[in-house]
């Protein structure tokens, strides 16, 4: 007798115990479990089992006695055969890449999951597995601090990625979604270091700006700041121009200046839920150590690498000390951090805005822009651009359930 293969379908109301008294029957005809699955939505029970039977038993017993507890238990059940070739090619096309899509917005719509799963399709992909990673949403209550991810395991190689990431892109734009475009492979799974720019990352401002305004000469820097953006002058340059209109300030205004910055939404989140895994955590940032250091205290991070200004007589002097802190600088250091930390640079995460932020974010497993300008956006791997920090966490596997509130 030939192996016989059965695939299971069961569907109904969810409750408790249907899944062991189908399982237990299974189990008294030794049969071989090749695969199983199970969704609920809204309690309604999805559960697939394709199970081969051994030569020396007949089907008709197992299949009388599965059909009799359905029937007890008031599920739908359905038996489709598979033959042994069907299971083999099906088989064969498990060697083939799998690839994770976090889609995360506010509120997950219709018109998102068909511009989605559209190219999907045209890019020869299949989808294995649907996750929802955030709580089921209030009707009442979407607003502001909602949100909505839905992780996308798929199967495949996409016929061309880079016209894959930039239709992507396209649907982000046109729907109001974030959507990330990850290889699922260990490293992503188990991620262990995370690296933050500061200025209009951690924080919603930008610090230069704030004390030059408070020195009179925020129309200045601006001004040098512009230049820098439009290549007239490196960064190098336009740093030791901006710091030297800052000389005289007073050191009190920095403290001051502290005490208010503006946190991004979800960091203090993200970094309570980092801490309790066990993740370590740094600033990297062209702006100053003084800040860095106030936030390290204030939300708990490990290591901070800034540019340190030089204080005389309780004033800035308009220069600084050491060498700048620069998007070289940046990258090299968090080679040095996970190197100490003994970390591979495909577990470490990177979060920044600017130009300047681009090699770390190019160096990191996943780096990321974060309501980043478009030339960063379309230099980085991954970006965000509609909601808070702590939605880094559904790029890296993390469910709502999972995550410190």
């Amino acid at each position: 007798m030939d192996n016989e293969i059965i695939l299971l379908n069961i569907n109904g109301e969810d409750r408790p115990g249907i899944s062991s008294s189908l399982t237990d029957i299974l189990s008294k005809y030794d049969v071989q479990i090749l695969d199983i699955g199970q969704a609920v939505i809204h309690d309604s029970l999805s559960l697939g089992i394709m199970f081969r039977i051994p030569k020396e038993i007949e089907s008709s017993p197992i299949l009388k006695d599965l059909l009799f507890k359905s029937y007890e238990l008031n599920v739908q059940i359905k038996f489709t055969p598979v033959s042994e070739d069907d299971y083999n090619e099906w088989v064969g096309h498990q060697g083939k890449k799998r690839y994770i899509i976090t889609l995360i917005s506010r509120q997950t719509t219709a018109l998102q999951l068909s511009k989605l799963t559209e190219v999907i399709y045209r890019q020869g992909l299949n989808i294995d597995i649907i996750t929802r990673l955030t709580g089921r949403p209030k009707l009442d209550n979407i607003d502001d601090s909602s949100k909505s991810s839905i992780e996308f395991s798929v199967r495949g190689n996409p016929v061309d990625e880079t016209a894959f990431r930039k239709e992507l892109m396209e649907i982000s734009k046109l729907t109001g979604a974030d959507i990330a475009f990850q290889e699922d492979n260990i490293f992503r799974r188990n991620r262990r270091m995370v690296c933050f720019d500061m200025d209009s990352t951690l924080i919603q401002t930008e610090v230069i700006d704030e004390l030059a305004k408070r020195n009179g000469v925020g129309d200045k820097v601006k001004e040098i700041t512009e230049k820098a953006m439009r290549g007239e002058i490196d960064f190098n340059e336009s740093f030791i121009q901006r710091v030297a209109l800052l000389k005289g300030l007073e050191e009190s205004v920095m403290e001051d200046i502290a005490h208010s910055l503006p946190i991004t939404e979800g960091a203090e989140k993200l970094f309570r839920t980092l801490k309790k895994y066990g993740f370590k955590t740094a600033i990297l940032s062209g702006g100053f150590s003084y800040f860095g250091r106030y936030l390290q205290h204030k939300l708990g991070v490990d290591y901070v690498y800034a540019n340190d200004l030089e204080i005389k007589d309780g004033k800035l002097t308009g220069k600084h000390i050491g060498e700048i802190v620069n998007g070289e600088k940046k990258a090299e250091m968090l080679k040095k951090i996970a190197f100490k930390e003994d970390i591979h640079l495909e577990q470490v995460v990177a979060v920044g805005d600017g130009a300047n932020d681009l090699p770390m974010l190019n160096l990191a497993g996943l780096g990321i822009a974060f309501h980043a300008k478009p030339k960063v956006k379309a230099n980085a791997r991954h970006s965000i651009s509609t909601i808070g920090l702590d939605v880094i966490l559904y790029l890296m596997g993390f469910r709502d359930r999972e995550i410190e509130q």
